[in-house]
């Protein structure tokens, strides 16, 4: 996937936790998360103390409704701040692919067989363009080792049986 960004904003960006964010726009949400929370908190204090017997309860009461008070911030900034990327999903070349299956046989030997796997990661291989390209690889290596033990039972009829 490729991310593009609009360049008059880019003075702004930042990364934080492997993602792209507005400098502005993160202050405006922790602002927005401290006001939310914390007043959902303290209302919610405010109102349980008297009702509730125990001083602590109220308190841990109004410390579930700060929490909810997070998740309402959370609703709040996503509605407000859009995302500052453009995803475009393109196609990876096929000779790249086919590269990352050979480099892939290299280094674990076999990929296994796509019979073995779930219906549900067959779907999602079929989605993702890669059904075909894995079939092709277990093919081609099912020929190889189909070609190997051919070549050994020649050599040992060869030899007598003898190793």
């Amino acid at each position: 996937m490729k991310h593009s960004l609009s360049p008059p904003a880019k003075q702004h960006l930042y990364e934080v936790w492997g993602d792209t964010v507005d400098s502005r726009h993160l202050a405006g949400a922790i602002g927005i998360g401290a006001v939310v929370s914390l007043g959902a908190y303290c209302i919610a204090h405010h109102l349980l103390h008297p009702i509730v017997e125990s001083a602590q309860m109220a308190k841990t009461y109004a410390m579930l409704v700060g929490v909810f008070g997070c998740l309402l911030a959370g609703v709040i900034c996503a509605r407000l701040f859009v995302p500052k990327r453009d995803v475009q999903e393109h196609a990876a070349d096929p000779a790249f692919r086919e590269q990352v299956v050979v480099d892939l046989l290299k280094e674990y030997g076999s990929l296994g067989r796509l019979e073995d796997l779930s219906a549900e990661v067959i779907a999602e291989l079929r989605e993702l363009g890669l059904y075909d390209l894995l079939r092709e690889a277990q093919a081609r290596e099912e020929n190889t080792h189909r070609l190997a033990t051919h070549s050994i039972d020649v050599t040992s009829s060869l030899s007598g049986g003898r190793g």
